[in-house]
């Protein structure tokens, strides 16, 4: 949109001395669909004043001080529409027993380069287990959520983690927390059935999905921070 369109708009608005609801409603659609920046509203309410001072010859002071004054606040007040969902670029599965849902995981980790957020019922695979370590160990911010009983289970690593330096905290509640997904830089998300444990990689049945879809990203990002935030110690 270009300074001459916006002065039409104006210019027809100003024809009854009024700036009526639906022209409100026309007004702010056009400003948010364009995604101004603050010089460029500036500019825009420039000529708005400019059409008011062409009109004060035909018009009463009054009744163009109220169309300038429901102008500027439309102008200033309008918020860019949101923007489309992005399309996901990766969206693939991993099945066990006859692919490595392990090394696949590994390799994510791997790929991280500022934050591992974890949430899974438990965790017993040392491969996994030392990934996630090396991770720390690398300056990745990493968090874990878990079940707390599952936690006292043999062969569970999520003390080993912890005792590590790495954030941890159980559910502390008399039902499972038994999610199974992980964010990585949350721009990756990975979520299925497959548990990260020695028998989940030895003989299950099991699957996980990865997929950078920002929806859902978003969606299990808050997820983990509603739950993070829920069973802090204390």
């Amino acid at each position: 949109m270009d300074h001459r369109e916006l002065e039409r708009i104006f210019r027809q608005t100003l024809d009854d001395r009024r700036l009526s609801r639906s022209e409100r409603q026309a007004l702010k659609k056009v400003i948010a669909e364009a995604d101004l920046s603050t010089e460029e509203r500036a500019a825009y309410l420039g000529r708005a004043f400019e059409a008011a001072f062409e009109a004060m010859s035909r018009h009463s002071d009054r009744e163009l001080l109220d169309w300038l004054l429901a102008v500027t606040k439309i102008v200033t007040s309008a918020t860019p529409l949101p923007a489309p969902p992005r399309a996901s670029r990766i969206a693939d599965a991993c099945f066990e027993p006859r692919q490595n849902c392990a090394a696949r995981l590994r390799s994510l980790i791997d790929q991280t380069r500022s934050s591992l957020d974890i949430c899974v019922f438990t965790l017993t695979d040392d491969s996994i287990t030392r990934t996630v370590t090396a991770a720390h160990r690398r300056k990745i911010k990493v968090r874990i959520i878990t079940d707390d009983l599952k936690s006292l289970d043999l062969g569970s690593d999520v003390n080993r983690l912890r005792d590590a330096g790495i954030p941890v905290r159980f559910d502390a509640d008399p039902n499972h927390m038994h999610h199974k997904f992980a964010l990585f830089d949350r721009r990756l998300l990975v979520t299925g059935s497959y548990n990260w444990t020695r028998s989940a990689s030895q003989g299950n049945y099991e699957n996980i999905v990865v997929i950078d879809n920002g929806h859902l990203v978003e969606e299990f990002g808050d997820e983990f921070d509603r739950l993070w935030e829920q069973f802090a110690p204390g």
